[in-house]
């Protein structure tokens, strides 16, 4: 069997949290998130914030987490602002769009979006023939797999407040992003710097949930009917709230004893198995479409080499370049060590 570094939600969950499931299986509790368990993940967020105010919602998946916010605080004739790689714009089959909204992409740099790219937005779109830009979206970290630095983003989150935008971030692998060495953004830094933004489960450790957190006071009044209008407002929520709540348990004795909870721990793992693949392409004189800054590697290769690889391996081509090909490899929390070995085993036999 080929093994998979086309994403990082391939493995059905972690032990822990599997067991987290289990023990509550038989036992009865109320509903759409009005229950212990999702009591307790909010809390535990909440707390990992320092943003005790912030009002936390469980949501089964990423794409309806963006759709549901995002639609919630935009009128009819309001667009959002979003780097032409974003997810929204890409895979996400419209679905932004559908909810009666227009995405207005910019190009970015590194997959980042840029003050002079929302400037430049804001400046073709002056009057009521236009729709009117007022929410920008950006992913942490971006689909390229790098990450913004605190200074990008507080100089984002300040543009937004003069020009009365608001800032939404899509979090899908937001613990890859603040466990990264590259990045200097801590979860107080993003609650302090976002309106809204969410804490992907499904892309790191849970078997699937994401958790939408709202920090604009002006922006929490009535979510939970439009979660509910939009198909989000999950019967089984507390299935949701007991995986975040065993991710964000302290847990120090885990994997990884720096990490103050499993979340963490999953995420550094998964960073960690991209670093040495990164080391071992790197190593033997190939290059990178973007720095390797968390679990998503984009290296350039030979057509002759990938060609090989895709015989032993699933991953997605990114661009081609007459003979060379950049892929985009993606580890997870659950990448055995051996499967990266013999990744970088191959390449070097096949060079």
């Amino acid at each position: 069997m080929k093994y998979s570094f086309k994403n990082d939600y391939s493995e059905i969950g972690h032990p822990d949290v599997l067991d987290a499931l289990s023990s509550i299986g038989s036992k009865q509790y109320d509903g759409y998130g009005i229950d212990e368990h999702c009591s307790k993940a909010a809390e535990l967020i909440k707390k990992k914030l320092n943003a005790p105010k912030a009002e936390v919602h469980f949501l089964p998946a990423g794409t309806i987490a963006n759709l549901t916010f995002i639609s919630s605080v935009l009128k009819p004739h309001e667009a959002v602002i979003a780097p032409l790689s974003g997810h929204i714009a890409v895979h996400e089959t419209g679905a932004i769009e559908a909810t009666g909204h227009k995405i207005c992409t910019r190009e970015g740099v590194l997959g980042k979006l840029t003050i002079a790219d929302i400037e430049s937005v804001l400046l073709e779109h002056k009057d009521e023939h236009m729709v009117k830009p007022r929410l920008v979206y950006i992913s942490l970290p971006t689909e390229c797999g790098t990450v913004y630095t605190k200074e990008e983003l507080s100089d984002i989150y300040d543009f937004c407040r003069d020009f009365d935008l608001y800032l939404y971030i899509d979090g899908a692998r937001l613990g890859a992003a603040i466990n990264s060495p590259e990045c200097d953004i801590a979860y107080n830094d993003i609650a302090r710097l976002s309106d809204a933004f969410f804490i992907g489960g499904t892309k790191n450790g849970a078997i699937y949930g994401e958790a939408v957190v709202i920090c604009n006071d002006s922006l929490k009044a009535d979510f939970r009917y439009i979660m509910k209008q939009r198909g989000a407002l999950h019967a089984k929520g507390f299935a949701i709230g007991a995986q975040f709540a065993e991710l964000f348990a302290k847990n120090e004795s885990k994997t990884e004893p720096q990490a103050a909870c499993l979340y963490d721990s999953l995420a550094i793992h998964s960073i960690t198995m991209a670093k040495m693949i990164a080391h071992g392409i790197h190593s033997l004189g190939y290059d990178f479409l973007y720095p390797v800054q968390t679990n998503i590697i984009i290296p350039v290769l030979p057509t002759t080499i990938v060609e090989r690889l895709h015989k032993d391996y699933l991953f997605s081509e990114w661009e081609r370049f007459d003979d060379m090909v950049a892929i985009r490899l993606v580890t997870s929390w659950a990448t055995p060590m051996s499967a990266v070995e013999d990744f970088i085993s191959d390449i070097t036999r096949y060079k």
